[in-house]
């Protein structure tokens, strides 16, 4: 498996990934936040526009997944972060992540829903913890541009990084 920075004609690849990864959600999250499909291509180009860099994991040509990553300042952000539903619990998303990591310096901070159970597992195993109710409000007005239902149903996790930065400023 390769990683790489993706480029624009990975595009339609991106967004079949992301549509399809995002099954998982289908009845998970409040209905009223599942969209079909999850992210329509308008979206993910605004997402582009905004600074969030992809990269994508590949096999022999085949596309297994996608990570983005975006700069927002202090901290970076993992955004989008999609296993083909064919390749997922195969290391994929774990070597996606390490990649990304691997891109910054920076504290990194991951946004997922609440209900999302496996996701949160997932980033939990790689070393990022779940912050408190408070921590996660604040984060998700300063970093993220989502509506407040997505706030509400939402947690954020945290790399070793930023939370040593958060234990010194307390």
């Amino acid at each position: 498996m390769m990683i790489r920075r993706s480029v624009g004609e990975d595009f339609a690849q991106i967004l079949a990934i992301i549509n399809d990864g995002a099954q998982a959600y289908r009845g998970v999250i409040p209905a009223d936040r599942w969209h079909d499909p999850y992210m329509p291509a308008f979206e993910l180009e605004k997402q582009i526009r905004e600074g969030v860099e992809f990269s994508v994991a590949e096999d022999e040509g085949r596309m297994l997944g996608v990570m983005g990553i975006q700069d927002r300042g202090d901290v970076a952000l993992v955004r989008h972060a999609y296993v083909s539903t064919q390749w997922q619990r195969g290391g994929v998303g774990t070597k996606l992540l390490k990649h990304v990591q691997g891109l910054t310096s920076k504290p990194i901070l991951i946004g997922t829903w609440a209900d999302a159970s496996w996701a949160i597992g997932f980033y939990e195993r790689n070393g990022f913890e779940v912050l408190t109710k408070p921590d996660i409000e604040r984060l998700l007005r300063r970093y993220w541009s989502i509506p407040d239902r997505q706030v509400e149903t939402s947690v954020v996790l945290a790399d070793q990084r930023w939370l040593k930065l958060a234990d010194a400023h307390a």
